[in-house]
């Protein structure tokens, strides 16, 4: 192998400069580097469930977080209701706000309704089946009226 005139001379610089990095004290080095850039800080979601305080009795965050799960996926009730709970036309009322149609908006009251259906609806096209026609045990029932609780409570 040849080795040309500027080859050393270039070896030995690039050399140089990675010893003088690797001499500096580490505060050097770390003022001769920019920041980091920092990840912006996790935002809670903007209330999106109430507190335990604003929680019926009995009620606790883990039975809301696990009604919002079944209400999401084997549930079903995402399929009427919308998956953030804001209803779908002709389909299922929205559980955000304060306006309850077939009952007083209770936790007992939803508890009720989730387990019976709703056979007549006031507003929407077909009615309500029993658990919206998923099968549920007696705790999950319990965890989506928990969840809807939450939605029309303080929550999103």
């Amino acid at each position: 192998m040849r080795r040309t005139a500027w080859t050393t001379p270039l070896a030995v610089l690039a050399l140089a400069g990675l010893a003088s990095v690797a001499c500096q004290p580490q505060d050097a080095q770390q003022q001769q580097q920019p920041p980091a850039e920092q990840p912006p800080a996790a935002q809670p979601p903007a209330a999106q469930q109430p507190t335990a305080a604003e929680l019926p009795p009995g009620v606790t965050p883990e039975m809301v977080a696990q009604g919002q799960q079944i209400f999401t996926s084997t549930g079903l009730c995402f399929t009427c209701h919308g998956p953030d709970g804001k209803g779908m036309p002709n389909l299922g009322p929205n559980l955000t706000d304060q306006q309850w149609l077939n009952i007083d908006g209770s936790y007992d009251a939803i508890v009720e309704v989730v387990q019976t259906g709703v056979a007549q609806p006031k507003e929407a096209a077909s009615p309500m089946p029993p658990m919206g026609g998923a099968q549920l045990t007696e705790e999950q029932v319990r965890a989506v009226a928990a969840y809807v609780y939450s939605l029309s409570h303080g929550g999103a």
